[in-house]
């Protein structure tokens, strides 16, 4: 005889135990936590049982949304001599709410993001194609309100972030070229791959729901096209974030995710070298979460729109300014932000 599926409410909640249960709302909103026993002891079966199912799986969605919000990123394939380096300092705000299931009592979820991030990339010809090789590291802290059942509360998250490494090859019209040589040719058309991957080197803490790290490996294989005409360029991009699991969620479960596609479009103008400013927008869908094998209603569709500039401050130093914006938010984060990036370059040859 089959074995009848466990629901949500079985596998988190036991409504004669509601201590744990306050204890777990304590995770979400720390400060919160004596009202929120309070509250279980006049309604023991019913309230804080209900937004508990939900709150586990529906919360951590913020740090993945700030994902989704760097998603944009003019000029990844454009074509650069072999021998370039690069190191990078930025600093990205992000602020707005979290669309949850409306039916949920979870409400006015709100966040306030600080990431700060330095990296390093470097190009390099392979089999005549010119290639390259980034790496990233994150620090992130977060200030999260919201209303369960009423009851407001807050939430303090900070720490480092998943690294993230990013291989790309130009597949077609990117030829390994020197500084001098790259000079000399006119900008082509270029088609590139990518592959992206996050590892789980950020901080992560088990009885939290809210974490800067995830606790798990992600890969993003991409491919990416690149196309001057005149001093004008557009690019796309189709990938898919694909996730392995978290085998030590919030309270001993195991988190699976669905794979993420994501599509990616620029259009710009170029007036000069390194002097640059794109419209971009980007759409992603999918990811559904799974805790224990049960399905949340978290399926996310969301489009952001933004702009990029990119502006020389000195022969190897120029700065980008960038600004994104939700345009439909199905579940997940509607942020606005703003980010402001400091590059150095130099070259081997």
């Amino acid at each position: 005889m089959e074995r009848e599926r466990p629901s949500r409410q079985a596998i988190w909640c036991d409504s004669s135990q509601l201590r744990c249960a306050a204890l777990s709302a304590a995770a979400v909103w720390p400060d919160r936590a004596d009202a929120i026993e309070r509250q279980s002891r006049i309604d023991p079966v019913g309230r804080i049982e209900r937004w508990l199912c939900y709150a586990t799986a529906c919360i951590g969605l913020l740090w993945s949304v700030l994902v989704s919000a760097q998603e944009m990123e003019p000029r990844a394939y454009s074509a650069v001599p072999v021998g370039t380096n690069f190191v990078v300092a930025s600093y990205a705000r992000s602020t707005g709410g979290v669309s949850l299931d409306p039916t949920l009592p979870i409400t006015d979820v709100n966040a306030k993001i600080n990431t700060f991030l330095l990296g390093y990339s470097h190009s390099f010809g392979i089999g005549g194609h010119a290639a390259s090789i980034a790496a990233a590291l994150p620090y992130s802290n977060a200030d999260i309100t919201g209303n369960i059942q009423g009851l407001p509360g807050t939430a303090w998250r900070s720490g480092l972030g998943d690294s993230t490494f990013r291989v790309v090859v130009n597949l077609l019209g990117g030829p390994a070229l020197t500084p001098e040589e790259f000079a000399r040719r006119p900008p082509t058309t270029t088609l590139g791959a990518s592959l992206t991957v996050t590892t789980p080197t950020g901080q992560y803490v088990p009885s939290r729901v809210i974490n800067v790290g995830s606790n798990r490996w992600s890969f993003k294989p991409e491919l990416g096209v690149s196309h001057p005409f005149g001093d004008w360029f557009v690019e796309g991009s189709a990938g898919v974030w694909l996730f392995t699991d978290n085998d030590d969620f919030f309270r001993g479960h195991q988190r699976s995710q669905a794979p993420m596609p994501v599509f990616q479009w620029h259009g710009g103008y170029t007036w000069r070298p390194g002097l640059w400013l794109a419209a971009d927008m980007t759409y992603l869908a999918g990811g559904r979460t799974s805790v224990d094998g049960v399905e949340d209603e978290d399926m996310q569709r969301t489009v952001r729109y933004g702009v990029t500039l990119s502006v020389p401050l000195a022969a190897q130093w120029s700065a980008k300014l960038a600004w994104s914006n939700g345009l439909i938010t199905r579940v997940g984060g509607n942020f606005q932000t703003v980010s402001l990036s400091l590059q150095y370059r130099w070259f081997n040859h």
